[in-house]
């Protein structure tokens, strides 16, 4: 499990008091902290491979808080954002919160909604880079696979009902006995132990999303 002291919380805040208070207060309750006085700033340093959420005024010079958050999700960033503001409204929490901000807190904010929200965000985060981290390693286990691996594996996943090697063998045009070791050498190469186990895989790391029904069906083993 990750700790917070691993993560980073980004304030992104072009008020010197703002950030020093907040860098204060969340270091000595174990966060790791790093402050930006612009957005620009911040996205000039950002860093994917480092997890954590931002803390993100929405109101600064320059390019506004807004404008960051829409920059992050061009680029395809997930990092979670907690937006502050001192003059904030209801359309502009309505437009961040539909690009997939935690919160939008109010000036001035009571310090335990704070943390209850960063703690939820750095949950977030965690959770999303798990879940990219399994999907990234599934699909390269399933690159190693051969062209009729991979098109057994995915008639197994797609039809999970039929995926006796009769059923598949049938489909295909070529012996039980031989997808009977295709069907072994996919659950290995897979790290998996049986064909459920290969659907729960694909379900949750979306594993044939950019597939298709190019691989060679016919006599050929």
């Amino acid at each position: 499990m990750t700790s917070k002291s691993e993560q980073t919380v980004f304030i992104v805040d072009d008020d010197a008091d703002i950030q020093v208070s907040l860098s204060r207060a969340l270091t000595t309750r174990g966060y790791t902290t790093c402050v930006f006085g612009s957005a620009q700033a911040f996205l000039e340093a950002y860093d994917s491979d480092i997890s954590g959420c931002i803390i993100l005024d929405y109101g600064m010079p320059g390019m506004s808080g807004l404008e960051l958050q829409r920059s992050l999700v061009a680029r395809g960033a997930t990092l979670p954002i907690i937006f502050i503001t001192g003059h904030g409204g209801v359309p502009e929490s309505v437009q961040a919160m539909k690009l997939g901000a935690i919160d939008f807190l109010e000036k001035p904010f009571r310090q335990e909604v704070l943390l209850k929200q960063i703690d939820a965000a750095l949950k977030q985060d965690a959770e999303s880079r798990r879940g990219r981290d399994k999907a990234r390693i599934a699909r390269r286990r399933f690159e190693n696979l051969t062209d009729r691996e991979r098109e057994i594996a995915e008639l197994l996943v797609s039809n999970p009902s039929s995926s006796s090697s009769k059923d598949v063998a049938r489909q295909l045009d070529i012996s039980p006995r031989t997808v009977d070791h295709h069907r072994a050498r996919i659950l290995e190469k897979m790290q998996v132990n049986s064909v459920a186990e290969l659907v729960d895989l694909s379900i949750t790391t979306n594993l044939f999303h950019k597939s298709s029904a190019t691989y060679p069906i016919g006599n050929s083993t």
